[in-house]
């Protein structure tokens, strides 16, 4: 961060912490940096044992990182750590096809080259990542962490929040963010609903080598049972993210790894030589699922807490991270001004900045999905057609550039490699 520290102090009754944050994925401990540096006293509570957290072994799993979240780590002070093993994304191939067919004649190409701020993102390896964010909330006096405990219980009190966890311990806070995924238990005790539904489909997550080098392109492929994804990693790696029908995956994953590889090497294709495996391999089913409020009296949700969407932009953790940055800036603009950090006015400031953004990100999604994931001719042909016509106008193709690389709409502070 380009600032000293600084310390706000918030009136009234003691508590335990200012901020309780329940979730220790990305977007938990991502918050509960961005709190932190800013003064702000904060807990963090995660179900799994930090040694899970922090385990080197390469899995598998791996995220695209749009350009301002790249820029969001930067400014947290995360981003030093992971950099040398950062894969930045060059270009983008969307293509439209079959298995075993190649790619359809009309096709979408994105050059960083259209923009001036460099690349569109980065790709960042899960155990590289995660080891960051721990090793740099250790570091972080503000910051207390409570491994392998879950919340079982939380309450709204005249001056904050108590939660109560299965260990039996009481805490006390002006402030409860749910980190905690699509199944949320935070929003869930506060009785907020969710709107949503399945895709009948399930992504099957792995990584895999190959022989000639990806030049730091990414590829999405639609197929008719949905989308794949091959995005570039460090070396002569790349990260699968293949959708399937739900039955079809569970054949699928149910294969040894020549077996799987049989069924991925015709949607592949050739253009990168022989391929194989690396690391463990993930399924997971693919929803629509959005809190129908993102903020409560004493209480907000951020990133799978607040909305789950398809993967087929690779966004997820983007409006996640954007949630982040989003949430710490109200915060810390309402705590300097003396507000209380947990009403209602100042939450409701965090929903109206995110509500739309995430509300279009999952229409679009959505749309996009049940756009490209079939085989019906006439569809095919439209939407081969607008994609054409994407990649021949220059103002349309840079438009789609910088949607990719987060540069879009109102973008928070953090999001700007800038400090609160």
């Amino acid at each position: 961060m380009d600032n000293p520290a600084r310390t706000i102090i918030l009136p009234g009754m003691k508590q335990d912490c200012d901020i309780l944050i329940v979730g220790g994925g990305l977007n938990g401990p991502s918050m509960a940096l961005a709190l932190a540096d800013c003064g702000f006293r904060v807990t963090i509570v995660d179900a799994l044992a930090a040694t899970l957290r922090e385990d080197a072994a390469f899995d598998g799993r791996s995220y695209a990182l749009a350009l301002t979240s790249q820029r969001l780590l930067q400014a947290i002070g995360v981003w030093d750590a992971v950099t040398d093993t950062a894969q930045p994304m060059l270009e983008i191939k969307v293509t439209d096809g079959r298995a075993g067919e190649g790619p359809a004649p009309f096709w979408m190409h994105f050059d960083h080259a259209e923009i001036e701020e460099g690349p569109m993102g980065f790709m960042v390896e899960d155990r590289h990542l995660r080891r960051a964010l721990m090793d740099k909330m250790r570091a972080e006096p503000n910051i207390t962490q409570i491994n392998t405990a879950t919340v079982v219980a939380q309450d709204i009190t005249p001056q904050g929040v108590q939660v109560t966890l299965d260990t039996g311990t009481v805490l006390n806070a002006r402030l409860l963010i749910g980190a905690d995924g699509r199944r949320s238990g935070t929003a869930e005790r506060a009785g907020i609903k969710r709107t949503g539904w399945d895709y009948g489909q399930t992504a099957l997550v792995c990584a895999i080598e190959h022989e000639q080098p990806h030049n730091g392109i990414a590829h999405q492929f639609f197929m008719p049972p949905g989308p794949l994804a091959i995005l570039p990693l460090k070396g002569n790696r790349c990260s699968i993210v293949w959708s399937e029908r739900t039955d079809m995956a569970a054949e699928i994953n149910a294969l040894d790894d020549a077996g799987y590889l049989e069924i991925l090497k015709p949607r592949f294709g050739d253009f990168l030589g022989d391929i194989k495996l690396s690391g463990k391999r993930w399924t997971y089913p693919l929803n629509l699922t959005i809190a129908n409020s993102f903020a409560s009296d004493r209480l907000a949700l951020i990133g799978d807490a607040a909305h789950g969407v398809h993967p087929i932009a690779g966004q997820g953790l983007n409006a996640g991270l954007k949630d982040v940055a989003a949430l710490a800036e109200v915060l810390v603009l309402a705590a300097r001004r003396g507000e209380d950090i947990g009403s209602e006015l100042v939450l409701e400031r965090y929903q109206e900045w995110r509500r739309f953004d995430t509300t279009a990100l999952a229409i679009a999604t959505d749309a996009f999905n049940k756009l490209f994931s079939n085989d019906n001719p006439i569809l095919r042909l439209g939407r081969d057609i607008g994609m054409g016509v994407v990649n021949a106008v220059p103002g349309l193709r840079r438009g789609f550039i910088r949607e990719a690389a987060g540069l879009t709409g109102d973008v928070p502070r953090l999001m700007t490699g800038r400090s609160l």
